[in-house]
């Protein structure tokens, strides 16, 4: 059995229905809002970018801890150069560019 014991007066009833709609229309427009083709582009793109970000910043974290690393191999402890190290690396440095040299000259002769 229906409720009938409803006191608001018809104006009460028609605001409501006002009210009602309004709220219907206002989400029915957030929904167009969220379901439009260039918000679904636009929030894809910022997760693209964002994900970008976070590999970038720990790619840049990765490269500083190796530049770190080689450079602590060829520095001591106050920063001056060590050189039992860096000689050595430059000698195999100069030999094998010697050997390209030689190499791209004998393609050439």
């Amino acid at each position: 059995m229906a409720d009938t014991s409803d006191t608001r007066t018809p104006a009460q009833i028609e605001a409501d229905i006002k009210a009602r709609r309004a709220s219907l229309a206002e989400t029915l427009d957030e929904i167009g809002v969220r379901v439009h083709p260039k918000t679904i582009v636009g929030d894809a793109k910022a997760k693209i970018v964002s994900n970008i970000d976070h590999t970038l910043g720990r790619a840049y974290v990765g490269v500083n801890r190796a530049v770190s690393d080689v450079k602590a191999q060829f520095t001591n402890e106050e920063g001056a150069p060590r050189l039992e190290r860096i000689v050595p690396v430059a000698l195999v440095a100069v030999g094998l560019v010697g050997l390209l040299a030689l190499g791209t000259r004998r393609r050439k002769g």
